[in-house]
């Protein structure tokens, strides 16, 4: 690793002006690729206080050996050049967009005699007119059978067009009026191209003028009494109207634009682009993007906008994003040249192109979470990450089974904790677990870590040492593998029943930074527990905190062992935040219905599941409320004057009528149920 003071500039020689920087390794390859409205400003931030900087920064400059840099007159050629030097170097520390799968767009051969419409995939080719993306090649094979009636275009290959000119006889589609058939002299080529020409102008948008078209000529066709011309005119015109109905319309008929959406964590980002022309989505296209550099929304938004339209003239007269670039300006105009008009860059607020863009924002959403799932589901990805979480942390052998705890609270109420499981790399739900706090009050994340950690190894320790007092061999080793149900509580675990906690992790995360991590430890130390490894990963910076390490162990950024902890992290936070709502809806209904004589748990269940919430139930009537299985009128009567602030009976007085009346054990006046260690049940 190099130090950035050797390679620093000396003070003065760098320019306060526009331009376009490089940082080179030590064999001289370009790793960084940036642009600045001011290269002295920029290039001394990186320099000024190392200390300060975000870790990836840091990482970047210590690979770097030297740096260097180009003049130049505006921000737009410095858009244009740092586009140029990416595209030529791909620095490794810039932000590259990948797709994340391939997409097919329907092209018209223009650049040939015969214009031919196709799919196409890969690289575009000049002289070729392109239309979408599409999700799927069906979906353009359908939008084409239906436009051949009305546009006879040429769709077959080079091969069968040579051998129909040599044989003189058009294929099928030329018998069934699908083709004009050039390839025995139907058409000319001049007629051919306008026919193609015309289908370019029907997808681009102009659709009105040719359904109005067919219409008139199919009046006239009735009123000439042509009643066979007339009806194919009228098949032809619904075949339009078909091929329009597939596209949805979205915004006004003149609207021509592209919505871009992100959906990011901090180690990567999912971006989608929906392409609306003359007021219809056209077509769609994603990409995936590793944040090697500490970047923004922002930031995402111009490298995305460089790639999208770099070389491009298919600009838009408007792009509408969730961040303006921080050169919204300079960016508008280097896509104005690339289009050759203007163009604008928008961030909308109210009305159609705000829900649009939140549709294409959950859409970038479920592609990230795809890409993750597919990402995970990998043996050979899940191998590697394991052994990178093994040699960072340097363990004696890979972290099979890991354990995540997190706290979850609001404002120090209804304090809980989740207990999440992988093992080789994968979700285990069976085994999930989650606690309610019982010796902390407040805001205490480190207490509360402190209290969890300990009750959980406290039950490990007593389950190993039963299973060596029974000696059962075989139920023994199978519990202490795993191989057991979930039980439903802590307290209910019957007698020689399922082990829940008697398979010890290799590696104990917690979602934090030393204090969480030191208390961990701490609570493992009392306990006698020194085979178990503790780490805390920590939310800003996604750095990996080891107990007693002044310094955090950061991973490489875009690693397989990172995304991996970042995935348990994240999984633990879900479980967590999922109770702690769980828990806060039941303390709020129990609230409102405390101290009413009779209703416990299950009646108050029951309540709920019939009207659906608590809101309903209190615009309920007393009769209402009594149809509910298990509630008579009196009771009724109690819980309407609950929910609309009267006052219940006595405790006393309520206890005895309920007494009276067979009450269930457990449903005495004002007790309300307490959660113990439970499991997922399978991710509820």
């Amino acid at each position: 690793m190099a130090d950035p003071a050797n390679y620093r500039p000396a003070p003065g020689t760098i320019p306060d002006s526009p331009g376009v920087y490089r940082f080179r390794d030590e064999h001289g390859r370009v790793i960084y690729v940036g642009k600045a409205k001011s290269l002295r400003s920029r290039l001394n931030s990186y320099f000024a206080d190392f200390a300060s900087l975000h870790p990836r920064t840091q990482t970047m400059l210590r690979t770097a050996a030297g740096v260097d840099w180009t003049v130049v007159g505006t921000e737009v050629e410095a858009l244009q050049l740092e586009y140029s030097w990416i595209k030529e170097f791909n620095p490794r520390f810039n932000v590259r967009y990948r797709d994340d799968k391939s997409y097919p767009y329907l092209a018209v051969t223009l650049d040939e005699e015969f214009p031919r419409v196709m799919v196409m995939r890969g690289a575009k080719r000049k002289g070729v007119r392109y239309f979408g993306p599409y999700s799927h090649a069906w979906a353009i094979r359908e939008t084409v059978d239906l436009l051949l009636r009305v546009f006879p275009v040429r769709t077959c290959k080079p091969g069968v067009f040579k051998r129909a000119r040599h044989s003189d006889r058009p294929c099928l589609l030329g018998y069934i009026d699908k083709c004009s058939a050039p390839c025995v002299g139907r058409i000319d080529a001049a007629a051919h191209r306008r026919l193609a020409e015309d289908f370019c102008a029907f997808m681009a948008g102009d659709t009105g003028r040719f359904i109005k078209e067919i219409e008139r000529r199919m009046l006239e066709a009735a009123a000439a009494e042509e009643y066979e011309r007339a009806a194919r005119l009228r098949d032809d015109m619904r075949a339009l109207q078909r091929a329009l109905e597939k596209q949805a319309v979205v915004l006004g008929e003149a609207v021509d634009c592209d919505v871009i959406a992100f959906a990011e964590d901090p180690l990567e980002a999912a971006v989608q682009v929906f392409y609306v022309r003359g007021g219809r989505i056209r077509g769609q296209r994603g990409w995936v993007v590793d944040k090697v550099s500490d970047v923004t929304t922002a930031d995402l938004v111009e490298h995305f906008l460089l790639q999208l339209y770099g070389e491009s003239e298919a600009v838009p007269r408007e792009v509408l994003v969730p961040a303006e670039p921080p050169d919204a300006a300079a960016m508008a105009e280097l896509l104005a040249e690339r289009r050759g008009g203007p163009v604008r860059i928008r961030v909308p607020r109210r009305g159609d192109k705000k829900a649009l863009l939140e549709t294409v924002a959950r859409n970038a959403a479920e592609a990230l979470r795809q890409h993750k799932t597919r990402r995970a589901g990998d043996l050979t990805t899940r191998s590697k990450a394991l052994q990178e979480i093994q040699e960072a942390l340097e363990l004696p052998e890979a972290p099979l089974r890991i354990e995540c705890y997190d706290v979850s609270n609001l404002q120090g109420t209804n304090v809980v904790a989740s207990m999440v499981v992988f093992e080789d790399g994968l979700a285990r739900k069976s085994e999930y677990r989650r606690f309610a706090i019982k010796t902390v009050q407040g805001q205490d994340d480190v207490r509360s870590i402190h209290e969890v950690i300990t009750r959980r190894f406290k039950r490990y320790l007593a389950e190993r040492d039963k299973a060596g007092q029974e000696g059962g061999d075989a139920g023994g080793v199978l519990a202490s593998y795993g191989f057991q149900e979930a039980g439903e509580r802590e307290q209910s675990a019957p007698a020689g029943g399922a082990r829940k906690f008697a398979y010890p992790p290799n590696l104990v995360v917690v979602d934090g930074g030393p204090a969480q991590v030191a208390a961990a430890q701490r609570a493992l130390e009392e306990l006698g527990v020194a085979d178990v490894a503790v780490c805390g990963l920590a939310k800003r910076m996604e750095e990996i905190w080891l107990p007693g390490e002044e310094d955090p162990v950061i991973l490489p950024r875009g690693s397989e062992g990172l995304f991996l902890m970042q995935r348990v992290r994240d999984e633990a936070h879900r479980f967590a935040v999922a109770y702690h709502r769980q828990r806060r809806s039941k303390a709020m209904t129990a609230g409102e219905l405390d101290g009413v004589p009779g209703l416990g748990p299950a009646r108050r269940t029951a309540l709920l599941k019939h009207f659906g919430s608590l809101k309903r139930l209190r615009e309920a009537t007393v009769a209402q409320i009594a149809e509910v299985p298990g509630i008579g009128p009196r009771t009724a009567e109690q819980i309407a004057a609950a929910l609309h602030g009267g006052a219940p009976p006595n405790g006393r007085a309520a206890g005895k009528a309920a007494a009276s009346r067979g009450a269930p054990p457990g449903d005495a006046p004002g007790r309300v149920p307490t959660e113990e260690d439970s499991a997922d049940g399978g991710g509820r």
